[in-house]
Order: C-alpha cells, then structure tokens, then sequence
C-alpha cells in the first residue's frame, strides 16, 4: 500500500478521493472499507504540497 501510495503521489500530486480509491483498489487489506488509509493518503499529499510551495 505505502508503495502504491507513493507511486500515486509522485504522478498525481493533487489526488480526489476517488482517484486514491482507485490507485489502490489493486492491494488487498483486511481494513474495513480503507477508509483510514485513504484519509492517510489525502493528508499525505496535502503535506507534500506544502512542503513543495515552502521549498
């Protein structure tokens, strides 16, 4: 998941969260729904974008 993840944020530094949904509909977890995990992800990317504008 962090892979993909990863892999979703360097192509699309600005994700909805349909397109996360989708980025890691291919990983299977036992998560409930991924709901967390793609919370996760948003503010993952919003955290990297302020670092880009600060940098």
């Amino acid at each position: 998941m962090m892979m993909t993840a990863k892999a979703l944020l360097e192509r699309n530094p600005n994700p909805t969260e349909d397109e996360v949904r989708w980025a890691l509909s291919g990983n299977l977890c036992r998560c409930t729904g991924y709901q967390n995990i793609v919370k996760s992800v948003l503010w993952a990317a919003e955290k990297m974008r302020e670092q880009d504008q600060e940098a």
